[in-house]
């Protein structure tokens, strides 16, 4: 028990807190947006464990290469469990790392946690929990502080507890923003603080809570963005959780919550649900705040135009609807509902020379100094502009010094484009498509007087469509998908009508499909609920290079997702299409998460390698995979591939009917692995192909021996194409030809130096259990005529079933 007047302190802090995060605040900090948290919160979509996709491209893109992926992640967790062991987990869990992309919703996830635990709702068993954001740590700079008074400066009431009565406490430290931090934090610096009132750089003393060395009593949550949740080594994390805002349903309930008018609710519901960019981008939560700020004004006023469609649609209006509210402050007369009117211009630009200067910097939050090297008077702007109180916002002013940012990092983008029409590269793919945005006219009117003079002539618009058309061939397929999202900010449809047709059309194989039709495709593959019954990229009438635009490198997450998880008798063919490895661990996250959909998977001819038969062997294991067919024809596999493949087939091995390596150096080390899979009492291969595997006598030994434990499956086996097989391999395989439980119709041993000798093993073997066989493929071997006549005595056999027989040379 804490002793009374300890108890009493830490109630006063629970009050102040309280006091401190009750009110909510959505896009500004303007008095008229302050509500109750309670009144408007909604639950956040949060999981434990980040999603396994590679983050290598703008955040947007991963909500939207996610989207389908979303709907069948493992159990969300609730908030106020964030710190709680899940039923199984026996460790205890004293530093959790969130991560989530900009506008996901951490902050509020962290305010909700604290206002509950200080109105005693939840979490009770923390005696003190004490936020410490980084954009307010970033405001004292280099100053050296001990974590006694750091704690004390950001909350005055630890200044009345004596430092020995800290540690009889159970803390919860909750540092959020780690992506607005100046901070360089280097957990490979050996110095170890472990004093409560040492003083040394707040780097050292994070550090140093983070490894525990440093009042090792305390829980630590941080909260951040994907790119900067790295600075944080995974071995000082005991769990990671990802806040992905909203899910669907979540959706719905925002809307809902927001407006008391149900006619109003319905009607915004069902624009953005006709606009499938803007739902997906809807996951934000605040999004969803721009959305409703926008598409609110326009219902209840007289706007005559139609609702926008697009995020530059979205992001026009917005920047105008926040610029008219310059009203209350001059008192003027409100300007028409489409225009930008000419004095928030200089503001503007000032405001897109700062985000341009700082977006590749990767700079979200701004101090006073940043804002003077643009010219940017924010007290001045706030008189003739509304841009600084809702758009650009001020916060923080402990210290007397404010901290600014943009509502959103895409406001911030937005801007930037506005500011500046070029300088594009791959973390700039939102910008870009602002860029081309903007040149559409009715963006252009809205923001005439910010763009300046514009040429709104339709056929230059038309002459840009066209030339981008003619890039997008050039361009690597994962950039070509961007110009396609560029086509449609600048409202071409053409291309997005051309692939409807095509995907109604029932000879599809007959139509010729471009480069640039292939990109489409892809973007409608992952912007649309349609499915497909079957995949056969092959089977598509366009360039080796149009097929692997429909499995780009930045939305293999989506398409794979989409294509794997959708259709219950899904068979999806993506030989000979140079998937990479990331691919592949996108293939195997979707047998993951596989409901059983998936049976058939041909990845022949692509390099999978062995690493990527690990990637792989993670989903095929699982045991909600249900795939029946296996082909990795010519993927560069040794018998390294051999030992993953039969860890993971004998953990899930009841499903599996074809397995063909192939054209594969997996030698007799490989097959020997293998049977580890082939004898278990579960396996119930029915098709095993090996031709061109490089297998000798002592992997066919191997091999028998497998199946002879568990011989009555199998109906076909191919190891054509093994010239060390040879004779003493054959007469391996009769002692299973011969077994009553073989029950193998079809067998290839083209080209396997078979001579004579072998040839009689073979028909001896076939005589004493001839009713199975129908197909024997014996080609380019040196059995001769002797040979065949050994064979004949088989084929007189009244039990005899053999339909095909090849012995060509």
């Amino acid at each position: 028990d804490l002793p009374i007047n300890f108890r009493e302190l830490l109630d006063e802090h629970q009050i102040s807190l309280r006091r401190r995060f009750e009110q909510a605040v959505e896009g500004t900090e303007e008095g008229e947006s302050r509500t109750l948290l309670n009144r408007i919160y909604t639950e956040l979509y949060i999981t434990e464990g980040l999603r396994e996709e590679v983050h290598t491209h703008h955040e947007v893109g991963q909500l939207e290469t996610a989207y389908k992926a979303s709907r069948l992640r493992d159990a969300p967790i609730k908030n106020k469990d964030i710190l709680k062991a899940l039923p199984g987990q026996h460790a205890s869990i004293r530093v959790v790392l969130t991560s989530g992309v900009a506008g996901a919703g951490k902050s509020f996830s962290v305010q909700k946690f604290i206002l509950d635990w200080a109105e005693g709702l939840e979490n009770q068993d923390i005696h003190a929990v004490v936020p410490l954001s980084f954009r307010e740590v970033n405001l004292i700079g280099d100053e050296q502080h001990s974590l006694l008074s750091l704690i004390q400066l950001f909350h005055p009431t630890f200044q009345k507890i004596p430092t020995e009565q800290l540690e009889l406490c159970k803390m919860l430290l909750v540092f959020d923003g780690l992506d607005e931090s100046r901070l360089f934090l280097d957990f490979n610096n050996s110095q170890v603080v472990s004093d409560v009132t040492q003083k040394t750089s707040i780097s050292l003393l994070l550090t140093n809570l983070i490894q525990g060395h440093l009042l090792p009593s305390a829980l630590v949550w941080i909260t951040s963005r994907p790119a900067a949740a790295s600075q944080i080594p995974p071995s000082c994390v005991d769990r990671l959780t990802e806040v992905r805002g909203f899910n669907d349903a979540q959706k719905e309930e925002y809307f809902r919550r927001r407006f008391t008018d149900e006619n109003m609710s319905n009607r915004i519901l069902s624009h953005i649900r006709n606009s499938r960019s803007l739902y997906i981008m809807c996951e934000v939560p605040v999004f969803c705040w721009i959305t409703t700020v926008v598409l609110e004004h326009m219902l209840t006023t007289e706007h005559r135009g139609e609702l926008p469609s697009t995020l530059t649609d979205m992001y026009s209006h917005f920047l105008v609807v926040q610029t008219k509210r310059k009203k209350k402050y001059q008192q003027e007369h409100e300007v028409g509902p489409q225009e930008l009117v000419e004095g928030d211009k200089e503001v503007l630009l000032k405001l897109g020379n700062l985000a341009f200067d700082n977006l590749e910097k990767g700079n979200i939050m701004f101090y006073q100094e940043d804002l003077e090297k643009c010219s940017l008077d924010v007290i001045e702007a706030s008189v003739y502009s509304g841009v600084c109180t809702e758009i650009f916002r001020r916060e923080c002013e402990i210290f007397q010094k404010p901290v600014y940012s943009f509502v959103h990092l895409s406001i911030q983008e937005f801007l930037a484009a506005g500011f500046l029409k070029h300088q594009i590269n791959r973390h700039l793919d939102l910008f870009v498509r602002f860029l081309h945005g903007l040149s559409v006219e009715s963006n252009q009117k809205i923001l005439g007087s910010l763009l300046g003079r514009t040429n709104k002539k339709q056929k230059n618009v038309q002459a840009v469509i066209q030339r981008m058309k003619k890039i997008t061939i050039k361009m690597s397929p994962d950039r070509g998908i961007n110009i396609f999202h560029c086509l449609m900010e600048m409202q071409d449809r053409l291309v997005h009508r051309e692939i409807q047709e095509f995907l109604k059309s029932e000879n599809r194989s007959e139509k010729k499909l471009s480069d640039i039709h292939c990109s489409a495709l892809a973007y409608m593959l992952q912007m649309s609920d349609e499915v497909l019954d079957e995949l056969d990229l092959n089977r598509y009438n366009a360039t080796p290079d149009g097929r692997r635009r429909l499995i780009p490198q930045n939305l293999s997450e989506t398409l794979l997702f989409f294509l794997l998880l959708n259709e219950s008798l899904l068979h999806d063919r993506l030989s000979d299409c140079g998937l990479s490895e990331t691919h592949l661990e996108v293939v195997a996250s979707a047998l993951k998460s596989n409901l059983g959909h998936l049976a058939e998977l041909d990845l022949s001819k692509n390099k999978v390698q062995d690493s990527g038969v690990m990637a792989l062997s993670a989903g095929l294991e699982r045991p909600n995979c249900k795939l029946e067919t296996l082909r990795l024809v010519g993927c560069s596999l040794s018998g390294l591939s051999c030992v993953t493949l039969r860890s993971a087939l004998k953990s899930n091995p009841s499903h599996l009917t074809e397995l063909d390596l192939s054209k594969n150096k997996l030698q007799d080390a490989g097959v020997e692995q293998l049977c580890g899979f082939l004898q278990s009492p579960d396996c119930l291969l029915k098709t095993l192909r090996l031709d061109i595997c490089s297998v000798s006598e002592s992997g066919c030994a191997a091999l028998v021996s497998a199946l002879m434990i568990n011989p009555s499956h199998l109906m076909e086996l191919d190891l054509s194409y093994n010239k060390n097989l040879k004779d003493a391999g054959l007469q391996h395989l009769c002692g299973y030809l011969q077994n009553s439980g073989c029950r193998l119709k079809k067998l290839g041993l083209v080209l396997c130096h078979m001579s004579e000798r072998g040839c009689a093993a073979l028909a001896s073997a076939l005589k004493s259990n001839p009713s199975q066989l129908e197909n024997l493929y014996l080609g380019h071997n040196l059995i001769e005529d002797p040979g065949l006549q050994h064979l004949c005595g088989f084929l007189e056999n009244s039990s005899c079933t053999l339909q095909t027989l090849r012995s060509d040379s």
